[in-house]
């Protein structure tokens, strides 16, 4: 079941933190030890935390990872009970504004001098570094950033569609997807059924209608902005979406649908970068396919922000506090994030890496130069599918409207805006 994390246990919790120059002392001459948890356990994502791993041990180190395959919320679970039963994780998979929430229930390590040492956060997007430092300290740390409304097209599809041109508004895709569908396409859109696919359409189509209107909305829950006439534009964008699918992909991962994407049968998917490390790890070329930023009907990129990290819960033991220490120092190390990054597909959060060189491909050249665009005209905008525009429980009560809506064409995007308001009201 969903976590619940009231106000009252918010206020409750303790948020102590434990200050670096403290865990440098007690560690002493301990031997690095990390107890992990994360929800990566297979394909390109297990593949990359294996790497990290075998990197921490090169350093001296016993990893100790704890996979808890699934959605975040299984991973959540798992943490929840750890810290209730008072053994939590040194480290463990978080982000987003679940970072200050869960801070708030069990005491944190400051992280302050080792970022301040590695000169971390002058690399680092300001928006980032507030979600990590929730109260002013650094708890956790980014490593990796995903645009989840990246635009994925199958050349043997675009073939077919006779078409060589990457859509860029709203109206060039539905208009590429009709020609694919002409063409012998037969389902335009290769997305799947889960409840965080379900999410990405809607985020896609709300941010590239008008990504004003999808932060006063969605990162801001104004009201005013959830009934408004872009929500409505984005509910009926969704539905062409939903109508270009297989209607037999309900609570199916993408994955499933990649051969097909690959042969052609299927056209575009919308998707975060780490479908290019799912392709690849499946053996499919980059010859195969093409990545773009998603539609923006301004023609400038916006980009969805998704971004991976970990945080670092508080630990008596030397052995641990030592191995906080390394794993803080890997992660913010431009080697790791790049090894890591060129596993997964995602790009590295620290923006002086240079992606010019080999191991990269054209889609994450694409994806940190549409970051930086989106910066600079202020259309980089959170995620709302992966938790970082609002907590769980929120983003639980948003996403139950939208995959209701995605799956049940009875409601209409009138009927979907309103129940959207009435679900935010209820979460708030």
């Amino acid at each position: 079941m969903p976590i619940t994390i009231t106000r009252r246990r918010l206020l409750a919790g303790s948020a102590a933190t434990l200050a670096l120059p403290a865990v440098v002392r007690a560690q002493g001459a301990a031997k690095p030890r990390l107890t992990v948890i994360s929800q990566w356990s297979a394909g390109s994502d297990g593949a990359a935390i294996t790497a990290l791993g075998k990197k921490f041990e090169e350093k001296g180190g016993v990893w100790q990872h704890s996979p808890v395959p699934g959605f975040t919320t299984e991973m959540m679970n798992k943490l929840r009970a750890q810290i209730m039963a008072g053994d939590p994780p040194a480290c463990s998979q978080l982000k987003g504004p679940e970072i200050a929430a869960w801070s708030k229930i069990a005491p944190t390590v400051d992280l302050d001098a080792l970022v301040a040492a590695a000169g971390y956060e002058k690399v680092v997007a300001p928006d980032l570094s507030r979600l990590h430092k929730p109260g002013g300290k650094w708890i956790a740390l980014p490593l990796q950033i995903y645009s989840t409304n990246m635009l994925f097209l199958s050349k043997r599809a675009m073939d077919k569609a006779k078409a060589d041109k990457i859509p860029v508004t709203w109206a060039d895709f539905n208009d590429l997807a009709e020609k694919m569908k002409a063409g012998g396409v037969t389902y335009p859109i290769a997305n799947g059924g889960t409840r965080p696919d379900d999410g990405q359409k809607f985020e896609a189509a709300l941010a590239g209608i008008s990504p004003t209107s999808y932060r006063a909305a969605i990162m801001n829950l104004d009201e005013k902005a959830l009934k408004g006439p872009e929500i409505k534009a984005a509910f009926a964008q969704v539905r062409k979406i939903a109508d270009w699918m297989d209607p037999n992909v309900g609570a199916q991962h993408f994955s499933t649908n990649l051969k097909r994407f690959v042969d052609g049968d299927m056209g575009m998917m919308i998707m975060g970068g780490w479908a290019q490390g799912v392709l690849r790890n499946a053996g499919f070329k980059f010859d195969d396919f093409t990545i773009a930023p998603g539609p923006s009907d301004n023609t400038k990129p916006v980009f969805l922000l998704n971004a991976d990290a970990f945080i670092f819960w508080q630990r008596k033991e030397p052995d641990l506090q030592a191995g906080q220490t390394l794993m803080a120092q890997l992660v913010m190390d431009p080697a790791i994030q790049t090894m890591y990054s060129q596993i997964t597909g995602s790009i590295p959060v620290r923006t002086d890496v240079d992606l010019s060189g080999e191991g990269w491909s054209d889609g994450q050249r694409r994806t940190a130069a549409a970051l930086k665009d989106a910066i600079a005209s202020n259309q980089a905008v959170l995620s709302l599918a992966h938790n970082m525009a609002q907590e769980n429980g929120m983003t639980a009560a948003m996403i139950d409207v939208i995959t209701e809506y995605v799956k049940n064409k009875t409601v209409t995007p009138e009927q979907a805006v309103t129940r959207l308001a009435d679900a935010v009201e209820s979460a708030r």
